[in-house]
């Protein structure tokens, strides 16, 4: 079974953050995940304060920004589940 394979259903975020125009999150199991903001709708047009906001919900399953409506779970981004 592959790494991002292993990852689905069970992976968690420790960490989030915003570096340029990317979304990064650190895994528990210490991997690092980056996506394109520019991949989901609210997120591209998002300013960069928006961004910032970004929050861990879900025990680490999910993120949330509050002010733009918009949860993403990390099972979603690792299946590269994003507008093509």
């Amino acid at each position: 079974m592959s790494t991002l394979a292993s990852g689905i259903g069970g992976a968690r975020a420790v960490r989030a953050w915003i570096d340029g125009r990317k979304v990064r999150v650190e895994l528990e199991d210490g991997r690092e995940i980056a996506f394109p903001c520019d991949r989901f709708r609210r997120l591209r047009d998002a300013t960069d304060e928006q961004l910032r906001q970004v929050r861990i919900e879900a025990c680490g399953r999910a993120l949330r920004w509050e002010e733009l409506d918009e949860d993403l779970t990390i099972d979603g981004v690792l299946a590269a589940r994003w507008l093509p």
